[in-house]
């Protein structure tokens, strides 16, 4: 399984925010409802962290009117020794 961090962004108003968390909410999806949102801040977008197979099934977990402009990115972890190695290999 890899890890992949799914954002959805949408309009900037009150209205739309509750669209957006509705349509998430109705999604039936159980990852989905542990959404994380920013609207309160003035970022108009949610985030969730998902543990699936591939990044098209993290992009199929988003429901329909969100999908097509979903940013779906795998997210990794370093190492210090992966670290130190990459920086071994490409010092000046």
């Amino acid at each position: 399984m890899a890890r992949f961090q799914i954002e959805l962004a949408h309009e900037a108003s009150m209205a739309a925010c509750a669209r957006a968390v509705e349509a998430v909410l109705k999604s039936g999806s159980h990852l989905l409802t542990n959404a994380d949102w920013g609207c309160k801040d003035g970022e108009h977008k949610a985030w969730i962290v998902v543990d699936v197979g591939s990044k098209d099934e993290a992009r199929a977990i988003v429901p329909p009117v969100f999908r097509s402009d979903a940013k779906v990115v795998q997210l990794n972890a370093f190492s210090i020794e992966e670290i130190e190695e990459i920086l071994r290999q490409h010092k000046p």
